[in-house]
């Protein structure tokens, strides 16, 4: 109980979207996710983006996408551009989408969707970007 009053509340989301869109996304963990994108936030080092996630249209919980500010600023610098919010975004969804394909049950999709440096090259370079 006590822990409860000193933990720290995250801050408010930005970037809320005026008419959240239900979008699908069949994995290939054989599953069939339903996704809402709520918006994002600061995190310690990087930003969140944080979606609202179901597998059967009745239990949702939230799924955080995390991406660490070194690792864009690392794909920057070895491309000599910054990366557009839309890219950022695309490779944000991309990592949602690869966690949906790589984890095999819907309940291990409560824990953070993580982007390194690795990540965002070779999400980047699917892309095209």
């Amino acid at each position: 109980m006590l822990r409860n009053l000193f933990r720290k509340k995250p801050l408010p989301l930005n970037g809320i979207p005026v008419v959240r869109r239900l979008k699908s996304y069949s994995a290939q963990s054989g599953y069939v996710y339903q996704y809402f994108y709520e918006g994002q936030r600061p995190f310690e080092s990087g930003a969140e983006y944080v979606f609202s996630v179901s597998a059967d249209r009745k239990n949702w919980h939230s799924t955080n996408v995390r991406v660490d500010t070194a690792a864009l600023r690392a794909w920057e610098e070895s491309h000599t551009r910054e990366l557009s919010s839309a890219e950022q975004y695309a490779v944000v969804k991309m990592a949602l989408f690869q966690a949906f394909d790589e984890r095999p049950a819907p309940a291990q999709m409560k824990e953070d969707v993580l982007i390194r440096q690795a990540d965002v090259e070779a999400i980047s370079e699917a892309l095209g970007l």
